[in-house]
Order: C-alpha cells, then structure tokens, then sequence
C-alpha cells in the first residue's frame, strides 16, 4: 500500500470516528435536556398547585402579575401619547351616592347642591361627614355646613389674601399642627381635612369665648373688635335655614342670609360647652385674633 493510501485510509478513520464521537455527544446532550426539561416541568407544576392552595400566594402572584399588565399597557399608552388609566382615582373622589343618605340629610345636601350651584355628590359626602363630625365632637351639623356657606360658598380650593384656605377657610399657618394628622398643610385643600381642622378650630374658639355667638367672632378673627361685618347674623340665619330644609320644610333658594335672623338657635345649641382645657393656652391679647380663622 503506497503511503497515499495509508493517508486517505487514515484521514477517512478520523472523520468517521469524529462523526462516532459527535453523535454520541449530541445523543447524550439530547437525552440530558429531555431529562432536565421532564425535571423543571416537575418543579413548575409542584409550585404551581403548592401556590394555587395558598390564598396569600395566589394573592400575592396574582397582583404582579396585573402590576406588571398595567405597566406595559401605560408604556404602550405612553408611546402612543394617550392618557394612562388609573382605576383607583375614583378613591380620590370626595363623594357620595344622595340616595343613600337619611332623609333629613338629603334634604340638606340636595338644598345645598341647588343654592350654591355644585354637584350632588360631593355636597351629599360633606354632609355626612359633617353629621358624623358634629355628633362626635357635641356640634350642631347644621352649624359646620353654614360656616362651609359662609366661608367659601363650598368651594375646597378657596384662598384668602390673609392666607385661610379651604372650605372652612382656615389660616394654615396658623394651625399647621393640627394638619400633621392629616399629612400636612396641603390637605388644608382635601375637603374632609379641612373640615375637621376646621371643627377643632371652632370647638376651641367656643369653649375659649364661652358662647357660640363670641365663638363665631372669634374664629373669624374680630374678638378685639367686636366688629364681624354681619358674620355671625349670616351663620346663624345660614344654620336657622338649614335647620328648616332637615325638618322637611321648603326654604327658597335666594333666601338671603343678610336679613335679621328669624328665630334664635334652641338653648342646647347656645349653651356654653362643659369646662375644658384648650388645645392651645390662651394667647395674649395682643395676639388673640390669631386664634380664630382670619380671612
């Protein structure tokens, strides 16, 4: 055999034992994969039954996964320049169904909703809150609504040159701490924030002055004067008149506040509130109108 031959004979030995080898390889590497493969599926289907008996875990797989929807369908919102949806912003919303609240509630809110033009709905949340405000801290509701009137004609965003804000027209600086519950002093322009600053505010200003009337001076800052402007005839007539539509009565819509007020709030209402310290120390006189809510 000439030394070409033993070459070619060589050369074609390698490449077949090559090819042997390869395909035993990749066999082996079939085999294992498949194997493997046969082994994850195991693990995934365990942990899924393991997580699908688990109420905490399905709960929990089941919120990222709608997370990780909703990111993509604001990143496809967001490249095509729509609006991203956001279905918890209706939590944001001050208010409530009118035709769930009691009679006399309704009333107010839908008498409310007419005279100062604004939708049921909020109107309807803020009477409840002031109903369930007032009995807790001993105020007439029909009180805390006709300071709301007064104040800011129900708006929520209302500011005054001397820095009261909000529909109960509170001095955010001056009564930055009692905002601190609440987050701070932008919720002097959350609705329902400020009107429970705005009751704690008052209830001061009445046990301080002694009486309901001197507690309306107070909060609107002409203790010193004496001098409100007709403020507290507007209160009291706004509150005589709310009182009217709770009890089932028809009020006109225009009826004007300015006028002398028709009959005097009933005793319990003027009566002065039991002894108790107040929140704030007494200031002094100089400083005293800074107690009330100047506008």
């Amino acid at each position: 055999m000439t030394a070409i031959a033993r070459l070619r004979a060589a050369g074609n030995s390698c490449v077949d034992s090559t090819r042997v080898f390869l395909r035993d390889v990749g066999a082996g590497l079939l085999e294992v994969s498949h194997n493997s493969l046969a082994l994850l599926g195991f693990c995934v289907l365990g942990i899924a039954l393991f997580a699908g008996g688990r109420d905490d875990t399905r709960h929990l797989v089941e919120r990222h996964a709608l997370d990780w929807l909703q990111q993509r369908q604001e990143a496809r919102d967001t490249r095509r320049g729509d609006i991203p949806p956001e279905m918890q912003a209706v939590s944001r919303a001050t208010a409530a169904d009118p035709a769930v609240l009691p009679r006399s509630q309704a009333a107010v809110a839908n008498w409310l909703s007419r005279r100062y033009k604004v939708a049921p709905e909020p109107i309807s949340r803020l009477v409840q809150e002031a109903w369930s405000i007032g009995q807790r801290v001993g105020l007439d509701p029909t009180l805390i609504l006709a300071i709301m009137a007064v104040e800011s004609s129900f708006n929520p965003f209302a500011h005054s040159p001397a820095g009261a804000q909000g529909l109960m027209q509170v001095m955010t600086k001056v009564h930055d701490d009692k905002y601190e519950a609440f987050g701070g002093v932008r919720a002097a322009f959350d609705p329902v924030s400020n009107l429970r600053v705005g009751v704690q505010v008052l209830k001061e200003c009445i046990a301080r002055a002694g009486s309901l009337e001197a507690g309306l001076r107070y909060y609107v800052g002409a203790a010193i004067s004496g001098d409100d402007g007709g403020y507290v005839g507007k209160v009291l007539s706004e509150q005589f008149h709310l009182r009217q539509v709770a009890g089932g009565r028809s009020v006109a819509l225009n009826v004007s506040n300015t006028q002398a007020q028709q009959a005097p709030p009933p005793a319990a209402d003027r009566a002065v509130p039991p002894a108790q310290p107040a929140v704030v120390p007494g200031p002094p006189k100089t400083e005293v109108e800074r107690v009330a809510l100047l506008r």
